[in-house]
């Protein structure tokens, strides 16, 4: 292999790795060890057929074949500790390198302010924490707004010796600006706005948010998790959070990104990885996967979003016409574009997804990030929506027309036969 020019992992982030390795470069076509028959395999499709009757993008995307495709070409050629000085580890470290410019590109930031984390909450958690300990000094304040995950409630809550705070929103979801203001001018250690809601769509208004913590001297944590790879990335944010598995990559890599300048310490024991703020050892493979999914999104993005918005614009106008009693949520122009949530009036929500489950679909219902102990939505109470007979729909990419088609010739039968055993139909 020695002299063999290292090569970009089939399907990875398209950064050319750099010829530094020295002897033993890489091989990253996939084949065995030493192999040079031909060049380096082309791009992977960038979207595939999600299995069907799958719609709870919102929850996790199916792994793209780009990221298959990159993730086992890294596990044989990223697998060593990138920190290391030898031949292994000096190829991981430069798959490690690439990849981290390829998301940075992405986000709008630079290639230093990108750390991988085990997972999306695990960046939220070290994000606003670490942003704590930096403004120590300025009070142990957490300001952010009603309808955040919980990864952010509960991390807020954990600032020590702080007080959470949350702003209200309207009845679409949507930060009250002129609130939040008015909690930062009171004092705050730092602030948190997710990019858009998790469970209705709705985008949130994240220039204003900025704009309002930056005249209160007081920095910014955007959750964008929902909102990589299906959206435009906002900016003003001090500390930036994604989570791979949203868009396609594997799970357990998450994104922390910091901006330069921006007052934050590592909560955690001194741990020189990723520039300092993540501890323990990086798992090389599923970060190059990670990042060749996020190429892929963005790839496909321009063209596939405004498919995926049209259906979500179906859904919302049949599912009034067709289910009696349903309201639906979230603004209907400014928000995701693959997410759509409605309440169905006299309704258990489990009901309604063991109903679809039995016919082939698969949806989600209430708060997304309580769901398993079936508690109320928090994000639903804060808008003042019904908080029972939740579905929330979200369309992954490369979703058939098909399924939508069967979601709404299956929803009226299930609807009204859970209405039924309740002993609620026709009220």
């Amino acid at each position: 292999m020695s002299g063999e020019a290292d090569q970009p992992v089939p399907g990875g982030p398209s950064s050319q790795v750099g010829a530094g390795a020295g002897s033993g470069s890489p091989n990253l076509r996939g084949g065995a060890p030493g192999a040079a028959d031909g060049p380096p395999a082309g791009p992977a499709t960038t979207a595939s057929r999600p299995p069907a009757g799958y719609l709870d993008a919102a929850s996790s995307e199916p792994l793209r074949p780009a990221a298959r495709q990159a993730l086992l070409a890294a596990l044989d050629q990223g697998w060593a500790d990138p920190s290391r000085r030898y031949h292994d580890a000096r190829r991981a470290s430069l798959l490690l390198a690439a990849a981290r410019e390829s998301v940075a590109a992405v986000l709008g930031a630079r290639a230093d302010e990108v750390s991988f984390t085990a997972s999306g909450t695990q960046a939220v958690h070290l994000g606003m924490l670490g942003l704590a300990a930096g403004r120590a000094r300025s009070g142990s304040r957490v300001v952010t707004s009603a309808v955040e995950h919980s990864a952010v409630l509960h991390a807020g809550r954990a600032v020590p010796g702080g007080a959470l705070v949350t702003a209200p929103v309207d009845p679409l979801g949507r930060l009250d600006v002129g609130a939040f203001d008015a909690l930062l001018s009171e004092g705050a250690a730092l602030a948190a706005v997710q990019s858009a809601n998790h469970e209705v769509g709705t985008r949130q208004p994240v220039a204003a948010a900025a704009e309002a913590a930056g005249r209160h001297g007081v920095p910014l944590l955007v959750d964008a998790a929902q909102s990589v790879g299906h959206d435009e990335v906002p900016s003003g944010w001090s500390v930036l959070t994604a989570s791979a598995h949203k868009w396609g990559g594997p799970a357990g890599v998450g994104v922390l990104a910091v901006r330069t300048g921006a007052r934050w310490r590592s909560p955690s024991p001194d741990d020189p990885r990723e520039g300092g703020r993540v501890p323990g050892f990086v798992d090389v493979p599923s970060v190059v996967a990670a990042a060749a999914a996020l190429e892929a999104a963005e790839a496909e993005r321009r063209s596939e979003m405004p498919r995926l918005r049209a259906l979500v614009d179906r859904i919302r106008a049949r599912v009034p016409e067709l289910v009696p009693d349903v309201v639906v949520l979230g603004d209907p122009d400014d928000r995701l574009p693959h997410v759509v949530t409605f309440s169905c009036l006299y309704v258990d929500g489990e009901a309604l997804l063991d109903g679809l489950d039995r016919a082939g679909l698969a949806v989600s219902s209430g708060s997304s990030c309580v769901a398993d102990a079936l508690e109320p939505s928090h994000v639903l109470a804060a808008m003042g929506a019904l908080t029972q007979g939740n579905l929330r729909v979200s369309l992954p990419s490369g979703v058939a027309e098909d399924d939508v088609d069967r979601l709404l010739a299956v929803l009226p039968d299930v609807v009204a036969r859970v209405r039924a055993t309740l002993g609620a139909e026709g009220l």
